[in-house]
């Protein structure tokens, strides 16, 4: 047992105003979905640029589809957002002569930096070509990303207040990311230290995730899908790089999954050490495809271990998602096996 002022300080139970939930030590969420909307549209309605062309300005949002949390767990705060916003914008040329514009930002997330958010600048259909629209292309979608950006460190600084509770004496306590370091040798001999040391860190909680599928192919044709790059880029809509040999690297999704395949059993078996971006610095889960045929086709079952568990519902949702379209595409039922906390 400790002695007095020297215990762990998140064991430590004081006095609270609330009287519970001591530093937010387990886990609170707050839904910040609409409070985003209405944020999004008041920066994104200020957008506006102009040149010697004319000027150029946001006029209404049409579309603002995804959600926004904030998720706080043992006094560390962690942010979910994805959004698909659509805008229309008007420009006016210094003659008077009026143009009617769209704007859509389909992956503002919180894997993806502002840089990578693309914006991707239109005239309505039928509208005659004007220069207004190169100045949209620019300066209009760099405002855009500004207010994005905006967005963003709002969220994560305005919006977050309350999230680590205060003490009685309204003092509010941040947890520190790393335990102090201890000189072991003021304290145990050099002749005592065990032979072998154990690595400190940071312990992740995880959780296994089973999903399959069926697809009306057989396992050969399936199997070349995830291991042949240009295959792998047109079953997700997106650039990717693959090495399909033991050891080798992939990148998938533009960049926002990336690892290493461990295993290939040829039409039989892929196994992957597998991360998003977005995941904490240098985990990794571990993806396990299995290829069954049958007589119709084939089933698909995945096994995944290592999920951080605060992105499983993430995870879940983005990778069902991906496979609905697969499904569709290949003739498949997609399902949930189950997911187990480990």
């Amino acid at each position: 047992m400790a002695k007095w002022g020297e215990g762990d300080p998140r064991w430590i139970v004081e006095e609270r105003a609330d009287a519970t939930n001591v530093n937010n030590w387990h886990w609170t969420e707050r839904d910040a979905s609409n409070w985003s909307v209405d944020k999004l549209k008041s920066l994104l309605l200020a957008v506006s640029v102009e040149n010697d062309e004319g000027v150029c300005k946001v006029t209404e949002v049409t579309k603002s589809d995804g959600e926004a949390s904030i998720n706080n767990r043992k006094g560390k705060l962690i942010f979910f957002f994805e959004w698909n916003i659509h805008l229309s914008w008007r420009g006016t040329s210094k003659t008077g002569v009026k143009y009617k514009g769209t704007v859509e930002i389909p992956n503002l997330s919180d894997e993806n930096d502002i840089d990578e958010v693309d914006v991707i600048v239109a005239l309505v259909k039928d509208e005659p070509e004007t220069k207004l629209l190169d100045l949209m292309k620019t300066d209009g979608a760099d405002q855009i990303r500004k207010a994005l950006a905006n967005y963003v460190d709002t969220l994560k600084l305005e919006f977050t207040q309350g999230m680590i509770l205060p003490t009685v004496n309204g003092v509010q306590k941040e947890q520190s990311q790393s335990k102090p370091k201890i000189d072991l040798q003021t304290k145990i001999a050099t002749s005592q230290l065990p032979s072998q040391t154990k690595s400190v860190g940071v312990k992740i909680p995880t959780c296994k995730i089973n999903l399959k599928d069926e697809f009306m192919t057989s396992p050969e044709e399936l199997y070349k899908i995830f291991i042949t790059e240009e295959l792998v880029q047109a079953f997700t809509h997106a650039s990717a790089v693959v090495e399909a040999t033991k050891g080798g690297k992939f990148r998938l999704l533009d960049g926002s999954v990336s690892g290493e395949f461990l295993e290939l059993v040829s039409d039989q078996r892929i196994v992957m050490k597998w991360r998003y971006k977005s995941w904490p610095a240098e985990h990794y889960a571990t993806i396990k495809l299995m290829f069954l045929g049958k007589d119709d086709g084939t089933e698909l079952q995945v096994e995944c271990r290592g999920v951080p568990l605060v992105a499983a519902s993430t995870y879940i949702h983005k990778e069902c998602r991906c496979w609905k379209s697969g499904a569709a595409q290949n003739g498949g039922t997609q399902q949930i096996a189950s997911m187990e906390g480990s």
